[in-house]
């Protein structure tokens, strides 16, 4: 069986399914007594067990099938859910990770499943007590029954097992129980309809067929045939299909069903022989047409394909736009303008479904926080708010590990010891919260602890000895910015590094990262109340605004996300500072940035006495970028410049503009120190 075709959809379900697995138990580990979460862990694990044994990965079935069994222990109250047994549990879903991980990598999903498969099976050991008397009694009843499965039939299904006895056909229900250790039970299931269609008329089953295809049921289900076969013969042809502990089939009567049901208003069909397609008697059996699934699951690629092309349409509206503003053809400008409005209605519909919730990576974090305060003898609680919050797949991709170290760092060197706590006049547990928000083109990411907070003298002592910054320049920075300063390259104010985290290092690489996504990261904090990172996020990364300005001959796009208003100001109100050359802005000192000397772009002297200024920001820092004229805003298509060009200064990308010309995207950030 080729399963190549199948092998994306599995890899992405079983992360699914694992995640569920971790979120319930997280969830039953603060609400032990709550058997409706075991019962989610249980669907989970039961359904990644079957898919796994169908794909043919024996290690992932195996250890799914022992946790299972666990799950299964706690889902009947034969086993408390207590913190060591979620642990063993967390260690099992650990493995199967790690198993996935490697199918999704192009492994075989092989993987030591002994140790952790041994501890399971202790647990399930050592902690299976004798059935209750109740349960003993139970046994006198039928499997089914004990599930709560019971056969009603109504008025039309009364009738065609009537008219059908009068044909000589014998209406039977047939009760089954697969093994306990039956994995693939939809294909048992299968098999067993095989069984019975070919002897009979299967018109009825409990639970419906759509549950038992997709496996939504224990081990034991009901079926309603017709057919002149006895019923001794037909237990006998079931029980050829292997993996079935339990068949029990009695004669359906009629009359007991009639007392006991009221009759339908709707008047049944006049004839209906045992001879008929299944399809009808499949369809009666109590289930509503299912609507259709309102999503679909669609490869990112072909939305990639799909966004490229859309990029060359918003080239060549650009170019129409020109061409109809230089022709002054009023039916051509209709047209135009009909086309602009349609294509923006369908960028902002590609850009949509391009969009996933932030909830794709915070998901992951209570899991790790929890592992994290085990192993450091901490109490953290995380808060997670705004999950819902959404941004571009290619940023989704991105920001996980940067918060994963920003979440370390919170936990490790944040939140203090519950002994160091209790003597600050703290409660023992501390707490991190992880908030994502919308604002105006952003998203905003929040990570605030209420730890021991930044030392700022530390920083300031540390940045001079590593010479990252003079005590000069220390003077004139704020609080924020003297915290910025952790984010330098090696910087570091923890007094051991542990493996799992020191605060500042590894920090450059998280700002360089948000950086590289057109966000911007800073710190605040308070000694002895906390911290707070704060990280701000273009939504998308593909079609972006900007402001075109000209240089020389050249044409460049300054992002608008990045602006803060433009201005023309005279030379005469330019001057020299530090070597620098800066105005007075709005009570504010602004250094201005020359782009004709930072990008050698060739130009004529002017004896212009004004300068064109676009006033950017990189968080509170801001600087003027001296340009020759401002063209004004456009929506532009944001192309890579390829791996020979990957390192140019200040440049992040170009685009081409409706005129065939191309224009380099500037990244701003570069240009503010």
């Amino acid at each position: 069986m080729n399963h190549s075709e199948y092998l994306d959809v599995f890899i992405e379900e079983s992360q699914e399914h694992l995640q569920a697995i971790n979120d319930h138990l997280l969830q039953l580990e603060n609400d032990q007594r709550n058997l409706s979460i075991v019962g989610e862990v249980f669907r989970s694990a039961h359904t990644l067990k079957g898919m796994a044994a169908t794909m043919g990965y024996e290690d992932l079935a195996h250890l799914t099938h022992n946790m299972e069994n666990v799950l299964d222990l706690l889902r009947n109250e034969k086993l408390d859910p207590s913190t060591e047994v979620i642990d063993i549990v967390f260690e099992a879903v650990d493995d199967l990770e790690e198993i996935v991980t490697d199918i999704a990598g192009g492994g075989e999903g092989k993987r030591d499943i002994s140790n952790v498969t041994a501890r399971l099976e202790a647990v399930q050991q050592g902690d299976g007590a004798p059935a209750s008397e109740a349960a003993a009694t139970a046994e006198v009843t039928s499997p089914s029954q004990r599930a709560g499965l019971q056969e009603n039939y109504d008025q039309y299904e009364l009738t065609v097992i009537q008219q059908s006895a009068e044909q000589g056909y014998h209406a039977y229900q047939v009760e089954i129980s697969l093994d306990e250790q039956t994995m693939l039970k939809a294909a048992r299931v299968f098999m067993v309809f095989e069984v019975l269609e070919q002897i009979g008329e299967v018109i009825k089953s409990n639970p419906p067929v759509e549950a038992l295809e997709n496996e939504d049921f224990e081990q034991h289900f009901l079926v309603t045939v017709l057919s002149k076969i006895d019923a001794a013969e037909i237990e006998q042809r079931i029980f050829k299909v292997s993996e079935i502990s339990h068949v029990d089939i009695q004669v359906v009567e009629v009359e007991k069903y009639k007392q006991t049901q009221e009759p339908r208003v709707e008047e049944a069909p006049k004839t209906r022989s045992a001879g008929q397609s299944s399809e009808t008697g499949k369809k009666s059996a109590g289930k509503k047409p299912s609507e259709g699934n309102k999503t679909i699951r669609v490869n990112i690629e072909r939305l990639d394909v799909l966004m490229n092309l859309f990029e060359e349409l918003v080239i060549d509206r650009g170019r129409l736009e020109q061409i109809s503003s230089e022709l002054k053809n009023s039916e051509l400008n209709e047209t135009v303008e009909r086309m602009s409005r349609i294509s923006g209605d369908l960028q902002e519909i590609i850009l949509n479904m391009r969009m996933m919730p932030v909830d794709q990576v915070f998901n992951r974090f209570p899991r790790m926080v929890r592992s994290l305060s085990k192993d450091l003898g901490k109490q953290v609680k995380l808060d997670i708010s705004g999950a819902e919050t959404e941004l571009d797949r290619t940023i989704i991709d991105e920001i996980g590990d940067p918060l994963v170290h920003l979440i370390r760092n919170s936990i490790d060197h944040g939140i203090e010891s519950p002994e160091k706590r209790r003597q600050a006049g703290k409660v023992e547990e501390g707490t991190v919260l992880l908030k994502a928000y919308h604002s105006g083109n952003h998203v905003f990411i929040e990570i605030e602890d209420d730890g021991a907070g930044i030392h700022k003298e530390k920083v300031i002592q540390k940045a001079l000895e590593n010479k990252v910054a003079t005590e000069e320049e220390i003077e004139k920075m704020s609080n924020q910015q003297i915290y910025s300063l952790l984010f330098s390259s090696g910087f570091s104010t923890a007094e051991q590094i542990t493996d799992i985290s020191g605060r500042g290092v590894g920090l450059d690489v998280v700002r360089n990262t948000f950086e590289s996504l057109g966000g911007v990261v800073s710190v605040d904090s308070e000694l002895g109340k906390g911290s707070r990172f704060s990280i701000q996020l273009p939504l998308t990364l593909s079609i972006i605004d900007v402001m075109l300005v000209e240089i020389g001959l050249e044409k460049y796009a300054v992002p608008l996300t990045s602006i803060v208003e433009t201005a023309i100001v005279n030379k005469n109100d330019v001057y020299s500072a530090h070597s620098q050359k800066v105005i007075d802005f709005r009570g504010k000192v602004v250094p201005l940035v020359f782009l004709s000397e930072t990008f050698e772009v060739p130009r004529e002297e002017t004896d212009d006495e004004f300068y064109s200024l676009v006033i950017i920001n990189k968080g509170d820092k801001v600087a003027g970028l001296v340009v020759d004229s401002l063209i004004g805003q456009h929506d532009i298509v944001l192309k890579s410049l390829g791996n020979y060009l990957s390192n140019v200064f200040a440049i992040s990308g170009a685009t081409i503009l409706g005129d065939g010309q191309v224009a380099l995207i500037i990244d701003t950030n570069s240009l503010i120190k």
